[in-house]
């Protein structure tokens, strides 16, 4: 995102039409991680899944926090019923059904996630889909996507996770995805690259509830701003509420002074046995496209070399 954005950004970030949630306390400093345990009927959606031949792993509870979990919300947009609204700024998706009501997922936005904005429809689904990276990816981070050029197939390594959608308008790809992930810690924040991303079970879910044709909205900044209570990302790049900061922190954020660091999350790739086993390989270890794996997640993120204990998965 732009610098002349920085200050917009701030007040056009957002949460469900249905009102913010109360700040969620009890996130560690080291991982991003709220140790405040969901609800035990959140944490039973998130339970591993075997899909056909695949084992998807659990989601570790402490990334169900704050809007990251799958959650029925009232909605009074203007979308009708079976549309998909996409909102790369509040971090969520709606999957519309009738009488005022939407299913929100939590979501992970890519740098390409902030590129498109508008109508498009479901071209494709893809179970388990292949991915190769673009060539402004390899262009623009070669030591991590160069070694990939010639593309992955489908499984827990993909960085596409169990399910895409592939966004068309006018007949044509616009390159827009709409997918699993392979790295869970990364729902809920703005990553390095990629589209859209939910939890694997989650996209199992809507890949269910949508078919070919499928009507697509993606808000843009200002639609987001008019749709949305104002939110803010905190210190781990996790989405809160505005409203629940202290009144002279509100101000200070209005403002444009956001008083702590900018989340950065660091680059990282995600292999098979990472995928199963909850660990990452940072960019430059060994095993890496450039060069001991490290866990993630709250077991282990503080023994990364990251101080906020968060890998990237690499789309």
């Amino acid at each position: 995102m732009g610098a002349t954005r920085v200050g917009a950004f701030v007040a056009l970030l957002a949460l469900a039409a249905c009102g913010a949630p109360a700040q969620q306390s009890g996130i560690d400093p080291a991982t991003g991680v709220s140790s405040i345990a969901p609800a035990p009927e959140v944490v039973a959606r998130y339970q591993a899944v075997q899909d056909a031949d695949v084992t998807i792993p659990a989601v570790e509870p402490g990334y169900l926090t704050g809007q990251n979990p799958r959650t029925e919300v009232y909605y009074t947009g203007p979308d009708a019923p079976g549309t998909i609204v996409v909102d790369p700024y509040a971090r969520v998706l709606y999957y519309i059904e009738e009488g005022g009501r939407a299913i929100r997922y939590g979501i992970a936005v890519g740098r390409e996630g902030y590129g498109f904005s508008g109508n498009a429809v479901v071209g494709l689904k893809r179970a388990w889909p292949s991915w190769t990276p673009t060539k402004n990816m390899i262009r623009r981070e070669p030591e991590i996507y160069g070694p990939l050029a010639g593309g992955m197939e489908g499984g827990l390594s993909n960085p596409l996770g169990a399910r895409a959608l592939y966004l068309y308008r006018g007949g044509r790809d616009t390159y827009y995805r709409i997918h699993g992930t392979n790295n869970a810690s990364t729902i809920g924040r703005a990553t390095s690259a990629g589209c859209i991303r939910l939890f694997n079970q989650d996209i199992l879910d809507l890949f269910e509830r949508v078919p070919t044709g499928t009507p697509v909205h993606v808000r843009s900044a200002e639609e987001s701003a008019i749709a949305e209570d104002p939110m803010v990302e905190n210190a781990h790049g996790l989405m809160v509420p505005l409203s629940s900061f202290p009144e002279d922190i509100q101000a200070q954020i209005q403002a444009g002074n956001i008083p702590w660091p900018k989340f950065i999350p660091p680059v990282g790739v995600v292999t098979q046995e990472s995928a199963e086993t909850g660990t990452a390989v940072p960019v430059g270890a060994p095993g890496s496209p450039t060069g001991a794996a490290v866990p993630i997640g709250p077991a282990g993120a503080a023994a990364a070399a990251d101080p906020n204990g968060v890998f990237t998965q690499i789309n």
